[in-house]
């Protein structure tokens, strides 16, 4: 604490033997203008004092405080931000952590992490180390009673560094992250979301957060989130299949057992590697299925889907009433449009049947003249029949004349145009 403090001292005066000293230097060196610039930590107290009208008494207390304060943030003294790390509170449970069953331990516990998790960046977890390697130190133990040898905690907080701050370590321990491990079944069911008061609520509120976990575990991002109960068409659509046809990075290799210490044989390191791997295949197996299984679940029971059915219904039915008519043709019209093809296509039986009436051209003999065309009472279809047979007796006819063969006509043939009543005949096509 600086004070002032006036002294009154006469001097004594010069013993009668002293002299001056000679000057070692020849000359003096010429005067040089220079220019001061106010700084350093002298200048800022002073600036602080007249600032804020402190004495030097009042000015050295608050310098005190604020340095206590800062080693309260810092064991160094200095100025750090902790980008949210904080400090958690340390567990008998977790202090008694034996550092040989260290892939048992949850990680980010031990490193005051639980509130980030997987969310942690690398600078987090090095500012969590380091907090802990300060507070658990064991140098700083060794004053303590009883506590000279207690470094096993130390020992499970550098286990816990070197598995987080390596990539693939990490990426293995949150594969089967304990924490996420206990509420990986928490997953609402189709009767839970069906019973609730609002079904609509209870869905998006359940499953929300089962799709925010298992996002973590994509190889590409970012992930669609389920959304809201207005989303568009595409942005459901696109949802489903990207969970469909999930790519999932998850593995299982930090479950696979060790090879028994001190054991040197190969066969059993073989044993135990084909062991692990077949563990690893069936995990994976069993977590693909388990999250189809959760999309299948929420498929089912999306209020949204409904909602897109019905709109596609009403779009294929609003297309259907405009390809047959729009809403422009009224029943009358359809009425007469009817009518008019109906009575064109009666016109145009009529004229077909008239003109076949007239076309009817038999090639006959003379004795086949003297039958009748058509005989009264026989139905139609064996009228046909006996014009067929005529048909064919004339081609036989020709047939033998092309050959050469001499053939015994009874009669001369003669053409006949016969006009008959052609209502008992069916058109001819």
């Amino acid at each position: 604490m600086a004070q002032v403090v006036e002294v009154k001292v006469v001097p004594p005066p010069l013993p009668q033997s002293w002299t001056p000293p000679e000057s070692t230097s020849k000359s003096v060196s010429p005067l040089v203008e220079r220019k001061l610039l106010p700084a350093g930590p002298a200048y800022l107290a002073h600036v602080r004092r007249t600032v804020h009208n402190l004495s030097f008494e009042e000015h050295d207390k608050h310098a005190e405080e604020e340095r206590k304060r800062l080693e309260a943030l810092d064991g160094n003294g200095g100025i750090e931000d902790d980008l949210g790390v904080g400090d958690e509170a340390e567990t008998e449970e977790l202090l008694s952590l034996d550092p040989k069953e260290w892939k048992k331990q949850d990680h980010y516990a031990v490193l005051g992490l639980s509130h980030l998790r997987y969310k942690a960046t690398g600078a987090q977890i090095k500012i969590a180390h380091r907090k802990k390697v300060l507070k658990h130190h064991p140098d700083k133990k060794a004053g303590a009673a009883g506590d000279s040898n207690d470094d096993a905690f130390f020992k499970c907080i550098q286990k816990a560094h070197e598995v987080l701050f390596n990539a693939e370590k990490r990426r293995q321990f949150d594969s089967v992250d304990p924490y996420y491990s206990l509420i990986e079944d928490d997953v609402p069911t189709a009767s839970q979301v069906t019973k609730a008061k609002d079904p609509v609520k209870a869905f998006f509120k359940g499953f929300g957060p089962v799709f925010e976990r298992e996002a973590r575990f994509s190889k590409v991002q970012p992930v669609p989130m389920l959304g809201d109960v207005d989303a568009p068409k595409e942005a459901v659509e696109g949802f489903y299949d990207f969970w469909y046809n999930f790519d999932s990075w998850r593995s299982f290799e930090y479950l696979d057992k060790e090879v028994n210490e001190g054991s040197d044989s190969r066969d059993d390191k073989r044993y135990t590697e084909k062991k692990n791997k077949s563990e690893r295949a069936r995990r994976k197996k069993e977590d693909t299925a388990r999250l189809r299984n959760i999309v299948d679940t929420a498929l089912s029971l999306d209020p949204r889907i409904k909602r897109i059915k019905e709109e596609e219904k009403a779009a294929r039915e609003a297309k259907r009433k405009a390809k047959t008519g729009g809403a422009a043709t009224t029943a009358a019209e359809k009425a007469k449009q009817e009518e008019e093809k109906k009575k064109a296509e009666e016109a145009a039986k009529k004229d077909e049947e008239e003109k076949v009436r007239w076309s009817i051209v038999l090639h006959c003999s003379w004795h086949e003249l003297n039958l009748p065309l058509v005989r009264r009472g026989l139905r139609p279809r064996k009228q046909r029949r006996l014009l067929r047979t005529r048909e064919r007796r004339r081609e036989e006819l020709n047939v033998q004349r092309r050959k050469g063969r001499r053939t015994f006509y009874p009669c001369p043939v003669v053409l006949c145009v016969m006009h008959m009543d052609m209502s008992v005949f069916p058109p001819l096509r």
